[in-house]
């Protein structure tokens, strides 16, 4: 008997519950608004993000450079290298991740082929290199 009515409490309570669920209104500061809109066109209008690459090679030699990066893309075709000029350097750099972590477990595999990689921040990738 407790139980049955127990379960007609419950399912009263249920349907009450249900009822009260009905429509939902959102009240927005027009302030709020505008500020969460410049918010979403300023992330829109970032082409690039923060994140980490392994650098492989830093050397004043631009055929150097080129070189290693034909060779590196003949032993790892599968991960995105590009080298960049921070004068009087070409460093080659390889893979995309947003964090250390994902770029140092990447250097561990590249250990054996490149012994003096090591992960470095770039602010330019963009989001389709990615590493997922």
């Amino acid at each position: 008997m407790k139980k049955l009515i127990l379960t007609t409490a419950f399912m009263v309570f249920a349907m009450i519950a249900v009822q009260a669920q009905g429509n939902i209104t959102e009240k927005v500061d027009p302030a709020v608004a505008s500020l969460m809109k410049r918010y979403v066109d300023a992330n829109k209008s970032t082409k690039t993000i923060a994140g980490w690459r392994i650098q492989i090679l830093a050397t004043t030699d631009r055929q150097k450079v080129e070189d290693a990066l034909r060779q590196f893309q003949s032993l790892y075709p599968n991960m995105n290298a590009d080298w960049v000029q921070s004068k009087p350097y070409y460093k080659l750099r390889v893979g995309a991740y947003t964090s250390k972590r994902d770029a140092i477990a990447a250097q561990y595999q590249l250990k054996n082929d490149y012994p003096t990689a090591y992960p470095v921040q770039d602010n330019e990738i963009k989001p389709e290199e990615l590493i997922k």
